[in-house]
């Protein structure tokens, strides 16, 4: 576990001095922005104001339970989602729909680098902070538009949510358990990964555009679109479409490509066996005493072991079944073949190479003293990304992060007593 305070964060992070205006909520948009704030950039999160009797902010604040525990144990009002992807950024609340709120996103834009928004085709042009816009006043701003479908295309006006695009984009026809076996039929991934995977498409393209800003000094628009990375990420299996032309099917914990590759059955419950090449199947086959195995023709080679699958599934089946789980991964990691075990997440983050990555952080929050964060997997020898603030409270930075931008006191309680901005 890696504990963040002041006097062990190493500074400038690679993005330091990056200002980011991040408009976006709930996945996508808040796990790009996430990134970028982890690398060290100053983000400014834009959230609804509370309103008419409604929280405000991002959706996901009240998507529990589970919710963040106080200190005595006592529910706070942000949930666990919430804090999952929004860590190192500064919560402004400003009502967009407003004259004024709109003025005042404006005046961020204007010292950002970068902008980032999820809202549906066409909305944010209502308030005059479109891309078009926006770059006409402030040509070096980046800004990155996420949505469903991207700004063209047919489809570009509908509403795009990631369990919809696993399913318009291909993914569940090939993951979930064959048809033909109990459990059969599609499966959406346990995680909603076409948000995920667009956030850090997203995040490169940023990147990629801050590099060509800099070296031209002109910014430009990132379109990026949940259904084309969902299709970018079908990786081999897309290849293969496109190669064959026949749609690949679901093969529940097996590889399209390589056998074994599958969960097996073993004594005491289940592992993971990833046989990747010849030299590792024949590994396998000495330690699991079945060397006639490896010397018979039909799985000799990884292209004959995928045409005689089933065959070869059913004669490794009953092997397996003769000794238990850890007494197989200690066999197979001495004769060095992949393998692993199926850990449930309470094992994950008590296993020691995760702890040992720093893989956990810690960090102070509001409410709690201490609150425990997934950190980030990027490692970077001189500027590692970093947790250096906790997850903000709703419009936590309003009042500060205006005053930066020269909004006086007397200006701020205006905007509030008109509803522009939310209390402090």
């Amino acid at each position: 576990m890696t504990r963040m305070d002041a006097s062990t964060l190493p500074t400038p992070g690679a993005l330091d001095g990056v200002r980011v205006l991040d408009l976006s909520r709930v996945l996508a948009g808040p796990w790009c922005t996430q990134t970028l704030a982890d690398l060290g950039a100053d983000v400014i999160k834009v959230e609804r104001p509370p309103a008419d009797g409604q929280r405000g902010g991002d959706d996901t604040r009240g998507w529990g339970p589970p919710f963040l525990a106080d200190d005595e144990g006592r529910d706070t009002d942000d949930a666990a989602y919430f804090l999952g992807a929004n860590r190192n950024k500064r919560s402004v609340t400003i009502d967009l729909a407003q004259p004024a709120g709109q003025a005042l996103v404006k005046r961020l834009a204007a010292q950002a680098d970068v902008l980032v928004e999820n809202f549906k085709v066409g909305d944010m042009a209502r308030y005059g902070l479109d891309a078009e816009s926006l770059r006409r006043e402030f040509p070096r701003l980046v800004y990155c538009s996420i949505t469903g479908f991207g700004q063209t295309g047919p489809y570009r006006e509908r509403a795009g949510y990631d369990y919809a695009i696993q399913g318009l984009g291909g993914l569940m026809s090939v993951t979930g358990e064959r048809d033909d076996k109990p459990g059969g039929g599609p499966q959406k991934v346990g995680v909603a990964v076409a948000d995920l995977f667009t956030g850090l498409y997203a995040t490169v393209a940023i990147l990629a555009a801050l590099r060509h800003r800099d070296a031209t000094g002109q910014g430009q628009v990132v379109d990026m679109a949940l259904l084309d990375s969902q299709v970018a990420m079908l990786a081999n299996l897309g290849a293969n479409y496109l190669v064959t032309h026949q749609p690949p099917r679901r093969a529940g914990n097996a590889h399209q490509n390589i056998v074994p590759y599958q969960v097996f059955e073993v004594a005491d419950g289940h592992l993971i066996l990833a046989v990747g090449n010849d030299g590792q199947f024949d590994r396998f086959c000495r330690a699991a005493g079945c060397e006639a195995l490896a010397g018979d023709e039909r799985f000799a080679t990884n292209a004959a072991r995928v045409r005689h699958r089933e065959a070869l599934v059913a004669l490794l089946q009953p092997v397996l079944l003769t000794r238990p789980r850890d007494a197989w991964l200690a066999a197979l990691e001495a004769a060095k073949v992949p393998a692993g075990p199926i850990n449930d997440l309470g094992q994950v983050f008590a296993d020691p190479q995760v702890r040992s990555r720093g893989m956990v952080a810690q960090v102070a929050h509001p409410r709690r003293r201490s609150l425990e964060l997934v950190a980030s997997p990027i490692k970077l020898s001189a500027t590692p990304a970093q947790v250096r603030r906790p997850p903000p409270l709703l419009g936590e930075h309003t009042d500060a992060v205006l005053e930066e931008l020269g909004v006086g006191a007397a200006e701020r309680a205006r905007l509030r007593a008109q509803g522009v901005i939310g209390p402090a």
